[in-house]
């Protein structure tokens, strides 16, 4: 028998994967650019190799079950580990040419993405690799060189250097912001909410002198891009971060009508695997510093 004729296919991992991040099939069928049928499919197709149930029905969504999510997070380590090797293959075999990095989806997009050309003519030689990630992992597992995090520094296994403040503003719209005159003239607006960070509005309803109220109405969106899209589209209000709406709020696309005041034990990290020694993750760490206002 070949030596690897009973691992599963790379497509049913990659299925597999996309649909445990999500804990959806529709919106890992976007992703991969397959039908939701598909992704469907493979899973029973993958939980018939592994003779494992994977997912749980709850109502119309589906969520990992305590074997899915383990194997879940064994195959996006595996699954990292293969690309990086890729990577550095394609590139000629230099280990060291290639920084392999994880971030934020939508930090990376709207602000990183951005400004990588300015360390590209510093580096040319060095080739990036961005993945997204949002939540703490084992950077020497799945064999990354550097993170940017967002949290309090409780990064098990890593070196945290200090990157920046976090500064939140209360967006909305050209037309919505003319109702927002006062504090409590935006919480009469739709109230636009980051599912990762539900408690956002209650501070800033504190902060204000306002009384406490229970959970707030409003759109729930796991994405900050989605947030920034529901902002823009008149949706309701939003806090959020001043580096993802740079452009917007220069073109007035989107108002500030308030200010967050930032939390003491939170903020932006840059993470590294203990006792690593690497000479582009350490250049890279100068140079993205360079970029954040002081």
């Amino acid at each position: 028998m070949a030596r690897y004729a009973r691992l599963p296919s790379l497509s049913l991992l990659r299925s597999f994967e996309a649909a445990g991040r999500y804990e959806s099939f529709t919106m890992a069928a976007e992703e991969l650019g397959v039908t939701q049928g598909a992704i469907s499919r493979q899973v029973r197709e993958l939980e018939s190799v592994l003779g494992l149930r994977l997912f749980r029905r709850v109502g119309r969504a589906v969520r990992l079950t305590d074997a899915g999510r383990g194997f879940y997070e064994t195959v996006t380590r595996d699954l990292d580990s293969l690309q990086t090797s890729v990577a550095r293959a394609v590139s000629g075999g230099e280990g060291a040419s290639v920084l392999s990095i994880a971030v934020l989806p939508t930090f990376a997009a709207r602000w990183l993405i951005p400004r990588l050309p300015d360390f590209k003519a510093q580096y040319p030689d060095v080739e990036l690799e961005l993945r997204s990630h949002t939540k703490p992992f084992d950077l020497t597992a799945h064999r990354m060189d550097l993170a940017i995090h967002f949290g309090r520094g409780d990064w098990p296994g890593t070196r945290l250097v200090p990157l920046c403040p976090e500064d939140l503003v209360v967006v909305c719209s050209r037309d919505l912001s003319e109702r927002a005159g006062s504090a409590s003239a935006i919480f009469a607006l739709p109230l636009l909410h980051l599912s990762s960070r539900p408690g956002l509005w209650a501070r800033y309803r504190m902060q204000k002198g306002l009384p406490a109220l229970g959970a707030l109405p409003g759109p729930r969106l796991d994405q900050f891009s989605m947030v920034i899209a529901g902002a823009l589209a008149g949706l309701g209000a939003a806090i959020l971060p001043t580096y993802l709406i740079e452009e917007e709020l220069a073109s007035e696309a989107l108002v500030c009508v308030g200010r967050l005041d930032p939390a003491d034990d939170e903020g932006y990290f840059l993470a590294t695997p203990l006792g690593q020694d690497n000479n582009l993750a350490t250049a890279f760490s100068k140079w993205i510093r360079r970029q954040v206002p002081r």
